[in-house]
């Protein structure tokens, strides 16, 4: 068994044996975003090396005698364990496939500096940051934000395996073990480890592809921070960085806020460790990201989004101006909540950075040592939290700050627990009296004195019966859930492709090979699983829709033609009915799947632009026994396909659906991906408007179901509203836009009645 996975084999990767943050890393790097030179120690790395020292049992017995509510017992329990795990050997195995994956990383120069040169010349030891991936880090609703180590500047052997370990322990810090005695995880879990090429930026930062302290009025916002040196400063909440906002359709910046930046984390130059540095004064009020930074960053932050469907936390790096894409999470929790305006003026403001009201008793904290007199109720204050304060966090009624922004430490973990938390407030430590009673509105960032009224909205999206259908997009079985198939109306787009890409070999590549039956199975493996969990709600399954540049890395990539334009060249149904053995395997698996009752599946062609073709796929159909009870539709993303529509509905199909995203570049001429663009990209154009009314109507009159399943519904309210008055039939939505889009069709609906 290996016990590491380097670049060449990330296409491998599972959750279980690297974890969240690795997972999404490797998914990214084959992407091709700029992510640095990484590879993983994985999870099974970190059990063989338990069972090897034998200290498994021992570690389980502290556990067993820990009092999780006794901050004194966690902390002791912890220091136990983390001495076990620090002070084993490292077994000889792994040891040796680690020296032989960091003497292979590969190696650039731009990382050193001045130094650059002089380095590369003599190949010299690269220095790495070691980051934790934990199996549960990252999931929905479950961050785990800032819990596990990460040690960065590492350099040598000797020094990566003390870090390795050093990671390893840090399954076991109080933090971490009392998060999951609260979240009822097991205490018996595992960890990957992350050796990344270390950035050495002069700038860095994180972004967030929504707003999160006003997820609903923010949805269309990108919200940057960014300051000097390496992005500690900002997670741990030690400075007040710059902040802006970029318009998330336009691309256009909406605001600019510099922060005082007046400490910075570097690597010094001489020792090669992580200091800590004033900020030369003229670079304290000065802006760190340039206005053409910001917006390429935004447009790097917009792609990810789309890449997972919902909204992200994305951490970055800025060196000798270019940026790097560090890592990148779902963002765990968006809920909003409003107040309504009251009298009086606040005593102190901040930034709202977990909204919703709290009154209490101010409790002051200067260092950990006092964190045993936070009690239910009270209000914690203090200059910035760390992630050993959770469980003082999770008993306060709200949370206030003098340091820190969006993304820091008590930022994350406040909207997490749903706990009311004002950040940057600067001065709140000093201002605020021990005992003092206060009123928090973290929803606007204004703390008052005394018991202060103040009226709370908050807004619940319920689920509501709709004429409209609400439907799901999905990619990857593992995400279909009981749960979202409760609230839906089935899947309106089930993309492919990634369930035959966790092999590791391109898709075409099992034709080339002649493997027509293990794609096959591989289809009625996953779509087989959908199906069962939506049963008998409608599933329509795309077929294979895959670029020429898309999955280059992977087994058989190599043999892809190389396209000067892959976005307009050989792809969706051109391709497979040139290489129609992917039609007809795909075909083979729904029929396999409804011959074992599942006719719920349905059958959608991509990028299609003559009749001809629909009519070659239902000869294709005929030849393979395709049953009746699978209905077959196109997808509408090319105009070609949009205002042919009669010829089509004429010629026999069930249902069409738009892809939004393609329609648009097609038909305003804009490359989605190029984000010098952005500002142009508007699915709402009139054209747009045009061909989603010419399409509906001409389909209502053949009686033929329409829907949508691109980007746009999930995103903008004013596009659900145009597309319900015009009587679209059902919308197709990301996972985290369920609820919202079923509530605003009810209201477009309600309005109408």
């Amino acid at each position: 068994m290996s016990f590491i996975i380097t670049k060449k084999d990330f296409r491998h990767v599972t959750i279980e044996k690297v974890g969240g943050k690795a997972l999404n890393l490797a998914k990214l790097s084959l992407q091709g975003f700029p992510v640095p030179e990484a590879f993983f120690i994985t999870a099974d790395a970190y059990q063989e090396f338990i069972k090897k020292n034998r200290i498994k049992s021992k570690i389980l017995k502290i556990i067993e005698n820990t009092k999780f509510s006794n901050i004194d017992s966690l902390k002791q329990s912890s220091e136990q364990i983390k001495d076990l795990i620090v002070n084993a050997k490292m077994p000889d195995n792994i040891k040796n496939e680690i020296r032989i994956a960091y003497k292979n990383l590969d190696f650039d120069g731009l990382s050193y500096g001045a130094a650059g040169d002089f380095i590369r010349a003599g190949r010299d030891i690269p220095f790495v940051a070691v980051r934790s991936s934990g199996i549960t880090e990252d999931i929905k609703g479950a961050s785990s934000a800032g819990q596990y180590e990460t040690f960065l500047n590492i350099r040598g052997l000797t020094d990566l395996i003390e870090a390795v370990k050093k990671c390893w322990a840090s399954l076991y810090t109080p933090r971490v073990m009392y998060y999951r005695y609260k979240h009822k995880q097991s205490q018996d879990t595992s960890l990957c480890v992350i050796v990344q090429k270390m950035i050495n930026s002069e700038a860095a930062g994180v972004v967030f592809t929504v707003d999160p302290s006003k997820p609903e009025q923010g949805k269309d916002n990108i919200v940057i921070e960014a300051s000097w040196g390496l992005g500690e400063t900002i997670v741990q909440g030690q400075v007040n960085p710059d902040y802006y906002v970029v318009d998330k359709r336009t691309g256009k910046i909406l605001s600019i806020r510099i922060g005082k930046k007046y400490i910075m984390r570097i690597r010094d130059p001489y020792t090669g460790e992580t200091v800590v540095k004033n900020v030369l004064s003229e670079k304290i009020n000065e802006q760190v990201m340039s206005e053409q930074q910001i917006v390429a960053l935004a447009a790097y932050a917009k792609k990810i989004e789309n890449y997972y469907g919902n909204p992200q936390d994305i951490e970055f790096a800025i060196e000798r101006g270019r940026i790097y894409i560090l890592q990148s999470r779902a963002v765990t929790v968006l809920e909003e909540k409003k107040t309504k305006a009251i009298q009086g003026k606040p005593i102190l403001t901040g930034f709202p950075a977990s909204p919703g009201i709290a009154k209490g008793p101010v409790k002051i904290i200067h260092d950990l040592s006092e964190l045993n007199k936070i009690k239910k109720g009270d209000i914690l204050v203090t200059t910035m939290t760390s992630p050993d304060m959770v469980p003082a966090m999770e008993k306060s009624a709200g949370i206030i700050t003098d340091e820190g922004g969006t993304s820091c430490h008590a930022s994350i973990v406040s909207r997490e627990l749903g706990i009311p938390c004002i950040v940057g407030t600067k001065t709140a430590t000093k201002e605020l009296k021990e005992g003092q009673l206060i009123t928090m509105d973290a929803t606007n960032g204004n703390i008052f004195e005394g018991d202060v009224s103040i009226q709370e909205e908050q807004k619940h999206y319920v689920q509501v019966a709709t004429k409209t259908k609400i439907k799901v997009n999905l990619a990857f079985p593992e995400t279909a859930k009981p749960e979202i198939a409760e609230k839906t109306d089935g899947v309106g787009l089930l993309r492919i492709e990634h369930m035959l890409t966790k092999t590791g070999m391109h898709p075409f590549e099992y034709i080339r090979q002649g493997k027509q039956d293990e794609l096959t199975d591989i289809l009625v493996g996953g779509i087989g699983h959908i199906a069962e969990i939506f049963k008998d709600k409608p599933v329509y399954v795309r077929s294979l829709d895959v670029r020429t540049d898309e999955f280059s890395n992977m087994k058989g990539g190599e043999n892809e033609p190389k396209e000067s334009n892959p976005m307009l060249g050989w792809h969706g149904i051109r391709r497979s009915l040139e290489v129609d053995e992917i039609l007809r395997s795909e075909m083979r698996a729904i029929s396999k799947l409804h011959e074992k009752g599942f006719t719920n599946i349905h059958y959608m062609l991509p990028f299609v632009i003559n009749v001809s073709e629909l009519q070659k796929v239902k000869q294709i159909a005929k030849e393979v026994y395709l049953p009746d009870t699978c209905k077959i539709g196109i997808m509408i993303e090319t105009p070609a396909a949009a205002l042919s529509i009669e010829d089509f509905c004429k010629e026999g199909l069930s249902f069409v659906s738009f892809g939004s995203n393609d329609l648009t570049q097609l038909t305003l001429g804009i490359d989605r991906n190029n984000e010098n663009l952005i500002s142009l990209f508007d699915e709402l154009h009139p054209s747009m408007k045009f061909m989603f009314k010419h399409v509906i109507e001409i389909c209502k009159k053949y009686k033929v179901e329409t829907s949508i399943c691109g980007e746009l519904p999930s995103n903008r309210k004013e596009a659900v509203e145009f597309l319900v008055n015009l009587g679209i039939d059902s919308l197709s939505v990301n996972i985290d836009a369920i609820d919202k889009v079923r509530s605003w069709v009810a209201e477009v609906e309600q309005s109408a009645s």
